[in-house]
């Protein structure tokens, strides 16, 4: 009878849900939803579960699971070996080093105990942007570039006041007043900006071994020699001042694309000396989620390339994974809370405590959500919810998806 109970108050909810997708306008586009139930693994609601969707951010849910299982609460800014008095070193793709926001200045205090310092680049072929990355985002604050040894997040920050504060001051010299604000030679590192405007503003700087060399030796007020090769034999790793969660938070909650990019590379630093994000993805899909039904196409960190493709069957997969390895309290953490915070802030939320705790993707016709959502009744579910190919604004489809998780609230 308990059974038959369940059965019927599931497929009530079934026939809610669809009708609510039919009256909303969701036929007009390519959806997948997928809920799901882990206590009693129950199949909630499913339309286009294993069918392929661009996710976009929800890309960072995976990065999210490789970087936990591989980095943990460990995550070095330095790899180096010391012979008297000079250190040889690396970088380890690590995104806090003197990051305007995280401040981590462990490798500069490190680097500065000794009389000669040697810098070894690492090994890293697959370029500063990912794959399917549009091009002329180069100037654009939310597509820094990627690098073995970024340093102040890869981006210049500019703070209007009157003296104009410039982070790094190493680019001082390098900005120009224009009529159009924001924006960098393709190729250089040329700025040019408004005389007036934002009160901060943020661009991608072109980087490079040289400059990593040149910006290093400006903080640490020494001369700096490059080589090609490493020392033979053991090396030591300095790990940085920045506590795991602060990244994983800038990461979740603010869908940092720059330390989504760069927590893959330094997982994969982890692994082996060479650093490289599909290296680390082939690895993550081949042990950890080698269980995993429908394998993603999968090529970057942020999810900010349109050759990704995931189903919500698998972002569920790995949302069950998430909650069940590490704990729900610490993953409903790094998650924003609907209504709260980060890109959820304006939305999905609740007069009382947070009901959602979730990741959103946005590109140009798509908007993905996938996560954990708390019923009324106790209930603890997971979901992922994937639209593709929508000609309107994403503010259209943001209100139809609340309404329908609200019925899934209030409801089961």
């Amino acid at each position: 009878m308990l059974t038959a109970c369940s059965s019927l108050k599931n497929r009530k909810i079934e026939k809610d849900l669809s009708e609510k997708l039919a009256l909303s306008g969701f036929e007009d586009h390519f959806t997948g939803l997928f809920i799901y139930a882990p206590e009693t693994r129950d199949t909630l609601f499913s339309v286009n579960e294993h069918k392929y969707f661009t996710p976009a951010s929800n890309t960072k849910i995976f990065t999210l699971y490789t970087t936990l299982k591989i980095l943990g609460d460990s995550l070095p800014s330095l790899r180096y070996k010391i012979s008297s008095d000079t250190v040889y070193f690396q970088g380890t793709g690590h995104p806090g080093s003197l990051h305007p926001e995280l401040k981590d200045s462990s490798i500069v205090n490190f680097l500065q105990n000794f009389e000669n310092l040697i810098y070894i680049p690492a090994a890293f072929s697959e370029g500063r942007f990912g794959p399917g990355w549009a091009w002329e985002d180069y100037e654009s604050a939310f597509a820094p570039e990627r690098s073995s040894f970024p340093l102040y997040g890869n981006v210049l920050t500019i703070y209007r006041n009157k003296n104009l504060t410039v982070i790094p001051e190493y680019f001082r010299d390098s900005i120009s007043e224009a009529q159009l604000s924001g924006k960098r030679l393709e190729h250089k590192n040329l700025f040019y900006i408004a005389t007036t405007g934002r009160d901060s503003l943020k661009i991608p700087f072109k980087s490079g071994n040289k400059l990593t060399v040149d910006l290093l030796e400006r903080a640490i007020g020494k001369s700096i020699i490059t080589r090609e090769v490493f020392p033979e034999g053991d090396f030591n790793l300095l790990y940085g001042d920045t506590p795991s969660d602060s990244l994983y938070k800038l990461l979740m909650e603010d869908s940092d694309n720059f330390v989504a990019e760069q927590l893959l590379l330094a997982s994969s630093a982890a692994l082996t000396d060479t650093i490289s994000s599909s290296l680390v993805r082939e690895f993550v899909l081949d042990t950890y989620l080698a269980d995993l039904k429908n394998l993603p196409r999968w090529v970057d960190g942020s999810g900010l390339s349109r050759y990704n493709l995931f189903t919500p069957a698998s972002m569920v997969f790995v949302l069950e994974k998430l909650y069940k390895e590490f704990g729900k309290e610490r993953i409903l953490f790094l998650f924003p809370a609907g209504g709260k915070e980060g890109t959820l802030k304006d939305w999905y939320g609740s007069p009382d405590k947070p009901y959602l705790y979730a990741k959103s993707g946005t590109l140009g016709n798509t908007y993905c959500l996938s996560g954990y959502l708390m019923t009324k009744s106790g209930k603890f579910l997971l979901f992922s919810f994937m639209n593709n190919h929508f000609m309107e604004s994403s503010s259209k489809v943001k209100p139809k998806i609340e309404k329908l998780l609200e019925v899934i609230r209030d409801s089961y």
